[in-house]
């Protein structure tokens, strides 16, 4: 009987053992996200700005709640990410039907990210997906910016681009990815006939003190972008960002325009920034140009970072803004205090 239980006994633990070692190298679900509201008033007594978010007026009103999952499995990762509210929803994500509207059931179905990656070496990786675009300085998400709301690069850029990627580590300091996408921006579902239709890639410099990436698409629907964008730490207080873009569809019809995003942290709480932006449309668009300047405070309590703002957008063809008496007007302006929570 004791020899039973003593070959049982190691059968268990040989058993246990082999388990052990053939449990696949994992790391937690990490769950991360953030919260956000704020209260805007534009000077016009109307929402004047046309850029994306912080659109209500004179209200206290919501952002998002957004919610993202992810876990790595050896070299496969996976990230899902879902938000609600106006700023996750039918201001940045086009419904399934590829329209942008509100109510009546019609709101978005709230997927800001939804993708796998395989990392085949340490220096070359696959993903597929629905993924938040790679293009542009500012996101969807306020957590990762610092002014709450958006420069007019952002509002006409592209937000998602679903499709397949490929990303190689040409050295330590040098990136490359190449990929095709599908033919129309921030859809999830191409058309049929054109499919993958859109081709993009982009170059990456990184050290210590810059992170500079040239970004390019180019599709017979979703049109031809080219993109810079950059972050320079000057000093360990000063911080300079830099993005610029040109783009182009159907002939004359786009935009070309550039940002600088100076910005100077007094402590670890506190910092204050500029965003100095020129945009202007091409002639088969509106035609019009507009100088925007956005002066920022972030103020950091834990988690939570409170944005207060003041914005003075200026065009001088009188085509964009209004004024008080809902004229037509050379500029607007307005102030908002935003608080974002990210976890």
């Amino acid at each position: 009987m004791k020899k039973i239980l003593l070959l049982s006994s190691l059968f268990l633990t040989s058993f246990y053992t082999f388990a052990q070692e053939e449990t696949p190298e994992t790391t937690p679900l990490k769950i991360s996200g953030s919260g956000d509201l704020y209260y805007k008033y534009d000077f016009s007594k109307v929402s004047n700005i046309p850029t994306s978010f912080a659109t209500d007026q004179n209200s206290v009103s919501l952002g998002m709640l957004d919610v993202a999952l992810s876990k790595t499995i050896k070299g496969i990762s996976f990230m899902g990410e879902v938000s609600f509210g106006p700023r996750g929803q039918y201001q940045s994500i086009p419904n399934s039907d590829n329209t942008y509207n509100e109510g009546n059931g019609a709101n978005s179905f709230h997927i800001q990210n939804l993708y796998a990656s395989y990392a085949v070496t340490d220096k070359l990786s696959f993903t597929a997906g629905y993924m938040g675009t790679y293009i542009g300085y500012e996101v969807i998400s306020p957590v990762a910016n610092f002014h709450y709301s958006t420069s007019y690069l952002f509002t006409n850029g592209p937000f998602q681009n679903a499709g397949v990627k490929a990303n190689y580590a040409i050295s330590d300091h040098f990136g490359l990815m190449v990929g095709v996408f599908n033919d129309s921006w921030n859809y999830y579902n191409a058309d049929p006939v054109k499919g993958l239709n859109a081709v993009g890639g982009q170059l990456s410099f990184t050290n210590d003190a810059i992170s500079a990436y040239f970004n390019f698409m180019d599709g017979s629907v979703s049109g031809t972008i080219f993109d810079l964008t950059a972050n320079f730490q000057i000093t360990d207080e000063f911080k300079l960002g830099l993005n610029a873009a040109d783009f182009s569809n159907d002939g004359d019809q786009g935009y070309t325009g550039v940002a600088l995003y100076p910005s100077y942290a007094f402590s670890d709480a506190f910092a204050l920034g500029l965003r100095g932006e020129y945009f202007k449309s091409k002639e088969g668009s509106l035609d019009t140009d507009v100088t925007a300047l956005t002066f920022s405070a972030n103020y950091k309590v834990s988690g939570l970072t409170i944005i207060p703002e003041f914005r003075l957008d200026s065009n001088s063809d009188k085509v964009m803004f209004v004024n008080s008496d809902l004229n037509p007007a050379k500029s607007a302006s307005q102030v908002l205090v935003a608080l974002v929570y990210g976890f």
